[in-house]
């Protein structure tokens, strides 16, 4: 059964968790619906494996990520791929539909603005990057698999985030104490935690992070829905 957890002071806009790093988020007004990373085959904690999107976000080409899962969507339903330059190339060439971008600057897909955001991690497939996302009148940050790092701050005093998703979970992205320093740095209205306890290299307790925070975090299970009205 998919929970939800009401936000009343933001409206239109449903986040749903799919599990590790994917999200779903939906404009229920506009019957527009954006997802980022959705690993889901192969992902031993996602709550189901298979959405309906109309762009598909992924931040990186490491397999936990969902690019492969991406391409076998685009190719089934028509979903537009969105990723570093290199990474959409390689979506095209296996049969998807896909927009290349880089870090720096505003760009609109499908009448989304979008602003590609760096992430400090490693790929094989040009950079690594995130994303912030204006969909339902309001701006999410999905930062993929990152470091903290300064500029952080930067990218919330430009665009007053309403929802930021960050990785707590250590070894390959922030732990618990860096990514509050990160959420503390965003300073967005709502911050949910991500990439943890899927495999035991990142377990992490989101409920400590959420203690670590100055600013509203709200801890998901996977499939649970967040309803911002």
């Amino acid at each position: 059964m998919i929970k939800k957890v009401v936000h009343k002071q933001i409206d239109r806009m449903k986040i749903t968790w799919l599990g590790h790093a994917a999200f779903l988020v939906e404009d229920e007004e506009e019957e527009k619906r954006v997802a980022f990373d959705p690993w889901l085959e192969g992902n031993p904690k996602a709550s189901r494996k298979d959405i309906v999107a109309d762009v598909i976000f992924v931040s990186h080409d490491h397999h936990d990520h969902g690019i492969a899962d991406a391409i076998r969507i685009s190719k089934e339903k028509g979903s537009k791929i969105v990723a570093i330059y290199e990474l959409a190339n390689y979506a095209a060439e296996n049969g998807a539909n896909s927009v290349g971008c880089n870090i720096g600057g505003l760009f609109n897909v499908d009448g989304l603005e979008v602003f590609g955001t760096p992430a400090i991690h490693s790929s094989s497939m040009g950079s690594p990057m995130g994303f912030v996302v204006k969909i339902a009148g309001k701006t999410v940050y999905h930062a993929g698999d990152t470091s903290y790092f300064s500029e952080m701050a930067g990218i919330g005093k430009r665009f007053k985030i309403d929802v930021a998703m960050l990785p707590i979970g250590g070894t390959y992205t922030m732990d618990i104490v860096e990514a509050a320093r990160a959420a503390e740095a965003i300073g967005a209205k709502i911050t949910v935690p991500m990439h943890y306890n899927t495999f035991p290299q990142i377990e992490a307790n989101p409920l400590a992070f959420r203690d670590m925070c100055t600013r509203e975090v709200v801890v998901l299970k996977e499939g649970e829905e967040l309803s911002l009205e």
